[in-house]
């Protein structure tokens, strides 16, 4: 059920799911009732109560939402919590995992980093909205994402994306034009002063994780972050 999965901060984890678990994605055609109980079960499995997670429906923008216990599902890429356990989507691009101390408690972050993200700046975006709870000694946790040697572009889109981001300026493995986003949100994790703690394998070219430019009808994995006594 689980690619991996660590205490990364007292009384708090982090864990991103394999095939396992199943599609968590309630956008890709799935039967609803089912991810549900993929979710709960999930839930249930790192000690938490059903619909306890909370999701976003993901836009590829750079909004960042602070959520309570009562905040709905939103339209972001981002989410930060004094606690509320997290969960963000994804099947290529980077599931990001942030946590940092503050003299109220654990701040956390999940942040769904695509090609978009990476090039307007949500991971920063997140970031600084962190730090504006009075976060510290911010960590992350870089997700399974597709690799630079494996993420083809057009040869202008690649411009346009290392115009804003340099790092992501790659080639694939045979010798095309291609996009490096770890690489991206690695230096944008270390501009910001944010440690990384841990850089996950290309999804395409780990079977046990979905990958989108493997298959186009492929399901979701998604990374958590909760807390817990």
């Amino acid at each position: 059920m689980f690619h991996w999965r660590a205490d990364i901060l007292p009384g708090v984890s982090a864990a991103f799911t394999d095939v396992q678990a199943g599609n968590l994605a309630l956008h890709v055609g799935d039967d609803p009732t089912a991810v549900q109980g993929r979710r709960e079960r999930l839930e249930q499995s790192i000690g938490l109560a059903p619909r306890s997670l909370r999701f976003m429906n993901q836009v590829h923008g750079t909004t960042v939402v602070l959520m309570d216990g009562e905040t709905p599902a939103p339209e972001a890429d981002a989410m930060v919590s004094r606690g509320v356990p997290l969960a963000v989507m994804v099947a290529d691009c980077i599931p990001v995992l942030l946590a940092g101390d503050s003299a109220a408690g654990p701040v956390l972050a999940a942040v769904h980093a695509g090609r978009p993200g990476i090039a307007h700046g949500v991971i920063p975006a997140a970031v600084e909205a962190m730090a504006s709870l009075g976060a510290s000694r911010i960590r992350a946790w870089l997700g399974p994402s597709i690799c630079g040697a494996c993420y083809e572009v057009p040869a202008p889109l690649r411009d346009e994306v290392a115009a804003a981001v340099p790092a992501t300026r790659s080639t694939t493995s045979w010798g095309t034009p291609a996009l490096d986003l770890p690489a991206g949100a690695r230096t944008q994790l270390e501009s910001a002063g944010v440690d990384i703690e841990y850089t996950g394998p290309c999804t395409l070219e780990t079977q046990t994780l979905y990958s989108y430019r493997r298959d186009a009808n492929t399901g979701r994995f998604a990374g958590l972050l909760w807390c817990h006594d």
